[in-house]
């Protein structure tokens, strides 16, 4: 659920809780409220009925003594009063199990009326005996009816007062039910906020304790993910994804300066053994050329060999060269090799045309048949046989260097293959070397292949040593495209 859904669900529930509540107590108030006022209202009734039947006598005794037209308003006034008062008697309901105190008030209310208006039709008699008479019978009528409305509201009294006891005892339940459902909404209240803030804070505070971590430097700290598809799990995995993009460009730069470190490396050691080049390139040339006058064409020939070897060993290292170029640079190798070992080692070459073009890091080849001479077959008098195949497969370039030597054990085959995957123990020869392991090689074309290469070694101590490689074909044009 999303964050806004969260809120638009939680708040106006919080509100109709709150109006529940509120709504429950105004309608309990209420219901006490009309019993109270339905009572009041009648007692009240019979107050004003005493009151204004007392206020006629009075303004009609003041009519009478003094016979004055003036005076005769207020008489009609107080007499109408007494009669809409009759009619709201009218709708009264009858009290308790019998409704006769309320016929004997209703009658006797009838007949102080009947007498008030005979007086009033007497007046112009001018029989004061009969006026007297007549005042003397409604103002008996008159203490009848207050004695009347006084047993009345003690009727009245007496009938209420369970029914108050009821209502008191229902406002006491009511007030306590409206306690606890005022705790309740409150502590509802409280749980649906908590679990509403929880819910978008915490994930917010996991993934600042993220933002930290990383900060310092910890890449691989993930911000924790949810399966709410809210708007801080989006956020979440947005952070992951970039902090994904970020380890994986680190880990490119990583393997670049990697690349780079081991070019620069290998430049070193050669500009080691750098004396200075084409001092050392016109001398060579020179003896070459003095031999060849002398007529020692096979010192000429394995001068410029030297030459032309030591020539393509000096160049940048960190530059692809086409596999054509490597298998030249190999047979003035080998051609140095047949100067000094002669019969005792046989050389075989099983070229494919097809995958000369691929291209393949400078100075991958000669390394390998080095390794194969110094620890394989240098050391054995006759018999010796190195094989270098090439060939074009599965569109890739397969490679074969297989010689019949001393071999060795699966223990050092198995750190030679780890070695350009980790940092493993480097491998160097001893002796006649250029100083470019078979670590080197495998690293330079682990980088040069984005690990696409395959690389294996067969080996039996004793029967001699086979490395492989499976290339993927990258011509120039796909090189430089």
């Amino acid at each position: 659920m999303s964050i806004r859904k969260k809120l638009l669900v939680c708040i106006p529930l919080l509100v109709l809780l709150m109006s529940s509540v509120s709504f429950f107590l105004f309608e309990s108030g209420k219901n006490v409220q009309e019993s109270y006022h339905l009572m009041m209202n009648r007692i009240l009734l019979y107050k004003e009925v005493s009151y204004e039947v007392g206020e006629n006598m009075r303004s009609m005794n003041r009519f009478i003594m003094q016979v004055d037209a003036d005076s005769f308003p207020e008489v009609e006034k107080h007499l109408t009063a007494v009669q809409q008062l009759r009619q709201e008697l009218d709708g009264l309901e009858t009290i308790g199990g019998s409704d006769l105190p309320l016929v004997n008030y209703r009658n006797i209310i009838d007949t102080f009326l009947e007498q008030v208006e005979t007086m009033i039709g007497k007046i112009d008699d001018q029989d004061s005996n009969t006026l007297a008479g007549a005042y003397i019978e409604a103002e008996k009528t008159e203490r009848f009816i207050r004695e009347e409305a006084q047993g009345l509201v003690d009727i009245e009294l007496d009938q209420y007062k369970p029914i108050y006891q009821e209502i008191m005892s229902t406002t006491e339940k009511l007030n306590k039910l409206g306690s606890l459902l005022v705790v309740t909404v409150a502590v509802l209240s409280i749980i649906l906020a908590v679990w509403l803030s929880s819910s978008i804070t915490g994930p917010i505070r996991r993934l600042v304790a993220t933002a930290k971590q990383i900060s310092k430097g910890r890449m691989d700290t993930k911000a924790p993910e949810s399966i709410n598809n809210d708007e801080i799990s989006i956020l979440c995995r947005a952070f992951n994804g970039m902090i994904d993009n970020i380890q994986r460009l680190m880990a490119e730069n990583i393997s670049s300066l990697e690349k780079d470190r081991l070019v620069k490396e290998l430049e070193l050691k050669m500009l080691q053994s750098q004396i200075n080049p084409h001092f050392l390139f016109n001398t060579l040339n020179s003896i070459a050329k003095l031999a060849y006058i002398e007529g020692a064409t096979r010192t000429s020939d394995l001068t410029v060999s030297v030459s032309r070897l030591l020539r393509y060993n000096l160049q940048k290292l960190d530059q692809a060269v086409p596999l054509r170029e490597e298998v030249e640079n190999v047979t003035e190798y080998i051609n140095i090799q047949r100067a000094r070992f002669r019969d005792r080692i046989s050389f075989v070459m099983d070229i494919d045309e097809r995958a000369l073009e691929g291209m393949i890091p400078c100075l991958t080849l000669q390394p390998i048949l080095e390794n194969a001479f110094v620890h394989g077959i240098e050391q054995m008098e006759e018999g010796a046989e190195l094989k270098l195949t090439i060939g074009y497969v599965d569109e890739g370039v397969g490679i074969e260097i297989r010689d019949n030597g001393v071999g060795m054990s699966k223990e050092t085959v198995m750190l030679l293959l780890e070695s350009f995957r980790e940092e493993s123990p480097r491998f160097g020869g001893k002796g006649q070397s250029t100083g470019l392991g078979t670590h080197n090689v495998f690293k330079r074309l682990h980088l040069f292949f984005d690990g696409e290469q395959s690389i294996e070694i067969d080996s039996t101590e004793g029967k001699g040593t086979a490395v492989l490689f499976k290339l993927p074909y990258r011509a120039i044009t796909q090189l430089h495209g």
